[in-house]
């Protein structure tokens, strides 16, 4: 997958910093954002105005335009991946602190590779497989957890309940987009996505009444320009530099930011947002990064290139 014409290293290593650190960074600003603005709204708007610009981009270059069949399948995968991952994301960080969600949505591979299991069959059940998914299961048992005395209240349960929801609902959709009509363009498809998803999260955001709670003047400035760091850092920027290191390294090394950005997060949680980093959030997320690292040198069927569903979990 490397490019055969030589590129300057400092490019590859901002290329990496920026998924590391600006996805990383996204779980703060949702938590900002979501203090002011009703969560199913922020990320309509936030998905909105991405899926413009990547569609709008794509456009302009000559890319063909997805097709019914395509924009059905779009619509199909927005569900879940935009309302049920992202929306459900976002409404959980009213709740749970940005570090613990990030390490609770770091359980995606687990889910990913149920999947796999159960749906593609491109992996049986081993024993190594299995001992990881249990070492996952126990972090999220010990963030949930009431009974074990390891300091600091354990997460909110609607919260919890929620991101494990968003987890398994962007595993099935990373399962599914290998197997519906979409455009062979990645970029363009995931545009057609994200544009689908701020739709279904507008009407979504609607349905819950959000648009009557919401009083734009009322929003302070850090929380506005939490919604634009989310857009072009996040979306735009971040979704740039994750397309351009998988066409010029291997899938094995950009998927690291998977186990990058909850440290990330949690840091980030911690200095900068006030959150408590007791033995209950670092034990949680030791295990599942445990889990997580066991599962990714585990050898499977997968294909070399990311799903589609992969790039949008991305942004």
């Amino acid at each position: 997958m490397d490019s055969q014409t030589p590129r300057p290293a400092w490019k590859t290593l901002l290329a990496f910093a920026i998924i590391y650190f600006v996805w990383g960074s996204t779980f703060l600003a949702i938590r900002i954002g979501v203090r002011e603005v009703p969560p199913f709204l922020l990320a309509a708007m936030r998905f909105l105005v991405a899926g413009i610009v990547l569609y709008a981009w794509m456009a302009a270059r000559g890319e063909r335009s997805p097709s019914r069949r395509q924009w059905m399948s779009a619509f199909s995968l927005a569900v879940l991946i935009f309302v049920l991952d992202y929306g459900l994301l976002f409404w959980a960080e009213q709740r749970v602190p940005s570090g613990v969600a990030a390490v609770m949505m770091a359980t995606i591979p687990a889910f990913m590779t149920l999947s796999e299991i159960v749906l593609l069959r491109t992996r049986k059940l081993t024993i190594r497989l299995g001992v990881a998914l249990l070492i996952g299961l126990g972090g999220v048992a010990v963030l949930m957890s009431h009974s074990l005395r390891l300091g600091g209240a354990s997460i909110n349960m609607a919260g919890a309940v929620a991101l494990l929801i968003a987890s398994i609902s962007w595993s099935v959709a990373s399962a599914l987009s290998r197997k519906l009509p979409l455009p062979s363009s990645k970029v363009m498809s995931s545009g057609a996505q994200m544009l689908a998803g701020g739709v279904l999260l507008a009407l979504a955001a609607a349905a819950r009444g959000e648009f009557r709670a919401f009083h734009p003047f009322a929003v302070s400035w850090g929380a506005w320009l939490s919604l634009i760091y989310l857009i072009v850092a996040g979306s735009i920027v971040a979704f740039t530099a994750y397309v351009w290191l998988i066409h010029h390294e291997s899938p094995t090394k950009v998927g690291t930011y998977g186990y990058v950005n909850p440290v990330v997060a949690v840091l980030l949680g911690h200095f900068l947002g006030g959150e408590a980093l007791g033995p209950r959030t670092i034990l949680g997320a030791l295990l599942i990064l445990t889990s997580v690292l066991t599962i990714a040198f585990t050898r499977s069927k997968r294909p070399a290139i990311p799903a589609l569903a992969d790039l949008n979990r991305a942004v």
